[in-house]
């Protein structure tokens, strides 16, 4: 399984809708690319090449790329010893005021749905072969990227990480915004890593759901076969009306802007929220998955 940041595979791209209806894949979020801009010109007119200016600041090359190219949030670090190398002129401090991640470390293919998330009115995520990202651990997170093929640089694998983890910001700024989750109990089950880093995982997992508008609903493993067994899916509700769904593949994602198929994926959810356990009994069953380690 290829893994990027979005639940899984992380995209969005394939299947926009009708002709029209949907832009094509985003680009870096402006702010980054406008402050990557700044970076370029003033190292430019410093006489640096990439490598020289990546020496001065302590950054690789490949870093400093990125940044510029708008791939890559500028820490605070970088942004010092950038000024530092560019005269001081103050210029990239009042830029960096600025900055804000957007899309930087989310699949192309995923983009357009998470910004889609950050608006939504309301959330529903059946998942039957991970923790859905806004629940996953810091450490689970860092294991399924860890196992992506091709491999991440570590570069990379630190912009997903802190993406995913700022991802899951939106639940707690959004109390009054239902997110509804239901995944297969073997999810849980699956080790990634040692005791310790399961616990976690459980502990993440029920504080995350512990909210009153985040509902968690595990389908048991003895249940029978249900309305989902076409694959993971998300659906949600724009603030004007609008249904969405989105499913996701081997590197690819699928917005899903037909009003009767999008009809189609809530009846099923709507029917498998009735076949999964309670959000009590679900809680129940983590906590004592989280007391047998």
């Amino acid at each position: 399984m290829s893994i990027g940041v979005g639940e899984a595979a992380g995209g969005l791209g394939g299947q926009e809708g009708p002709a029209g209806d949907w832009e094509r894949e985003p680009h870096p979020s402006d702010s980054l690319r406008t402050f990557g801009a700044v970076v370029q010109a003033l190292r430019e007119h410093a006489g640096l090449s990439r490598a020289e200016f990546g020496a001065r600041v302590q950054y690789s090359k490949h870093t400093v790329e990125s940044v510029e190219l708008g791939r890559r949030m500028a820490d605070e670090a970088f942004v010092e010893q950038a000024e530092g190398a560019t005269g001081n002129t103050g210029a990239l401090r009042k830029a960096a005021r600025h900055l804000t991640r957007g899309e930087a470390g989310l699949a192309a293919w995923f983009r357009r749905w998470a910004r889609l998330e950050r608006e939504a009115v309301s959330l529903c995520t059946y998942e039957c072969r991970l923790v859905p990202g806004l629940l996953q651990s810091e450490a689970y997170a860092r294991a399924v990227f860890e196992g992506t093929i091709p491999l991440r640089t570590d570069e990379e694998l630190e912009a997903q990480l802190t993406a995913r983890m700022e991802r899951q910001a939106m639940m707690r700024d959004r109390p009054t915004v239902p997110f509804s989750f239901i995944v297969e109990e073997h999810v849980f089950r699956r080790r990634f890593g040692d005791q310790e880093a399961m616990r976690e995982l459980f502990e993440h997992v029920l504080r995350c759901s512990a909210p009153r508008n985040v509902t968690l609903q595990v389908v048991p493993l003895e249940a029978e076969l249900h309305t989902c067994l076409d694959g993971p899916v998300q659906v949600l509700e724009t603030p004007e009306g609008r249904r969405l769904g989105y499913s996701e593949g081997q590197e690819s994602g699928r917005l899903i802007a037909d009003r009767k198929e999008v009809s189609v994926l809530y009846q099923r959810y709507d029917t498998l929220r009735s076949q999964a356990l309670g959000p009590k009994e679900s809680r129940d069953l983590l906590e004592r998955l989280r007391g047998e380690l």
